[in-house]
């Protein structure tokens, strides 16, 4: 069972009342649009420090000369 913890936040008038608009497009309580908001905000963090962390390793390879799967095997000893 989930447990939920309420919290007080403010928002900009502008702002509530977009996120109440939604919510009744979608037939979701405020609190279910906002739990989605964070859990897509959540997502596109994670997914910019992924394509971060992939291109420092990928500028690694490629000064070490590891283009291919080829070149990885060679480098490793395969």
């Amino acid at each position: 069972m989930t447990v939920a913890v309420k919290k007080t936040i403010s928002l900009p008038p502008e702002l509530a009342r977009a996120a109440e608009e939604i919510a009744r497009a979608e037939g979701k309580t405020l609190s279910a649009v906002i739990q989605d908001a964070l859990r897509a905000a959540r997502s596109s963090r994670l997914k910019a420090e992924l394509r971060s962390v992939q291109s420092y390793w990928s500028k690694k390879a490629k000064d070490k000369g590891v283009l291919t799967e080829k070149d990885l095997e060679r480098l490793l000893g395969r």
